[in-house]
């Protein structure tokens, strides 16, 4: 992931929870939360990019343990303190593209909440190999994240030659700034990860979509 998204995610560190406290968006948040819940229970699940563990905290409720990564100490830091009181949670900084990293412990799913959409499609394949060599074949696994919403998804300012898409995001000291954000459809995320995984499946909600599955 590129320094620019680091550092804009850092910056927003503080505030990043305040996108799940939209009113508009609680019932499809309730239903993503029901969904982790049934996919994850009982399980020891490697969360990547968990940022300040909004999604990890539901997680942890009926998963065995959940290993909770990021790429930015600011939102582990929080998230540290918010998940302590959690003993079956565990944390760690770690980036998903470096194809040197390994974990001691071994899972049985895998979760990334808002990440592919950050994930350019010419490094789809690091992810996905990461993704697969941290967990191994017939490992479970779980990403959400958004979808465009007309008049409220900020809009897309330029499409780059490989197709992916870009918005322009203030920072919080008021600069603004350029982020890779796709919005895949669905076709285009079973043929990626066709290659990938077997019992693909896709749900989508008014503001999230869901991509489930199990590693092959």
């Amino acid at each position: 992931m590129s320094e620019v998204m680091k550092n804009y995610y850092a910056q927003r560190a503080a505030t990043y929870e305040q996108i799940y406290a939209k009113p508009e968006r609680q019932v499809d948040i309730q239903a993503l939360r029901d969904f982790l819940e049934d996919n994850f229970f009982g399980k020891d699940v490697l969360e990547i990019a968990c940022g300040t563990g909004f999604w990890t905290e539901c997680i942890a409720r009926h998963a065995k343990s959940v290993h909770a990564t990021d790429i930015n100490q600011a939102m582990l830091d929080i998230a540290q303190k918010k998940l302590s009181c959690h003993k079956n949670i565990t944390l760690e900084l770690a980036d998903v593209f470096d194809e040197s990293l390994h974990f001691q412990k071994n899972f049985d799913a895998i979760f990334a909440g808002f990440l592919w959409s950050h994930v350019k499609r010419d490094e789809h394949a690091i992810v996905l190999e990461n993704m697969r060599r941290l967990t191994g074949k017939g490992t479970s696994f779980v990403l959400i994240d958004n979808n465009y919403v007309e008049g409220e998804s900020s809009p897309i300012a330029r499409t780059d030659l490989d197709g992916n898409t870009y918005q322009i995001r203030q920072q919080e000291d008021g600069s603004r700034v350029e982020i890779v954000k796709n919005f895949p459809t669905d076709s285009f995320l079973r043929k990626k990860f066709a290659p990938y995984a077997r019992d693909i499946r896709i749900q989508r909600s008014n503001y999230f979509w869901t991509l489930s599955g199990v590693l092959k």
